[in-house]
């Protein structure tokens, strides 16, 4: 079927599950992506955006909250169906529909010079290919318009890492130390994962590091005018000792880059 074929094929096994879990967003979302994304696309009343593969919609939902007129897009049917469902408030100012983002003559039929702004949430490590959409994005956009975009942080968060604890002996007192290991970083590869425990089919990620995520934008004529890295807080008591990002507050699991022309 290929990466792309079977990239759709485990979203839609995933589907539901994924919205039974996620639902308005977990606390990854809740707490180190949605914030930090509403700053930097910093939405104003009657701004017209797209949301790029928007999942169950609940970032969508949120935008509608904030007074933005959304047209969200995913390539997997059966989320598009759970985004329909949860979607009882502002239906009126959110267009869901069914659109690969790696299909440029797709992505431009959205319409030209259309959007205020562009949002991609966590998504584009699950994108077999980013060069369409960094190709029709500026197409899209009004002038100045801004594309905000979330992923997995390449340096630190991705499946060529380890999240490990080191043992130590202090004075007779065995410390335990949070450390993240490094295998692999500087070229591309694609490989299959799970990110919600308990998933039904794992489904692929695909690793760009920084210099391959941000090229095919840069040579767009984009500009990187805003740029966050999201951590969790320092861990309480109750915490010690469990492996989680809960357990690294210097080190984010999570980028988040806006993109300006």
């Amino acid at each position: 079927m290929g990466q792309r074929g079977d990239t759709r094929a485990a979203w839609e096994t995933n589907a539901r599950f994924w919205d039974g879990r996620y639902q308005e967003g977990n606390e990854f979302h809740l707490t180190l992506v949605a914030p930090a994304t509403e700053e930097l696309l910093d939405i104003q009343p009657g701004d017209i955006v797209v949301d790029i593969a928007c999942g169950n919609g609940a970032f969508s939902r949120r935008l509608a909250q904030l007074g933005a007129q959304v047209t969200a897009f995913d390539f997997s049917e059966s989320l598009i169906e759970c985004a329909r469902e949860r979607t009882q408030n502002h239906e009126y100012q959110i267009d869901y529909s069914i659109l690969d983002a790696t299909d440029m003559e797709a992505l431009l039929h959205l319409g030209k010079g259309r959007f205020d702004a562009a949002v991609c949430t966590m998504a584009l490590m699950d994108m077999s290919a980013i060069e369409p959409l960094a190709e029709a994005l500026p197409e899209l956009l009004k002038p100045y318009g801004r594309f905000v975009f979330s992923v997995m942080h390449p340096c630190f968060n991705q499946m060529g890492t380890r999240l490990v604890f080191e043992e130590k002996d202090r004075g007779g007192e065995l410390v335990l130390t949070p450390s993240i290991r490094i295998l692999r970083y500087l070229t591309p590869f694609a490989t299959e994962g799970t990110g919600m425990r308990g998933q039904p089919v794992p489904h692929w990620y695909f690793h760009r590091p920084l210099q391959e995520l941000f090229r095919p934008f840069l040579s767009r004529g984009f500009q990187i005018d805003g740029l966050e890295e999201r951590a969790f807080p320092p861990p309480g008591p109750e915490d010690a000792g469990r492996l989680s990002w809960d357990a690294f507050p210097e080190i984010p699991p999570v980028l988040l880059i806006r993109l300006r022309r």
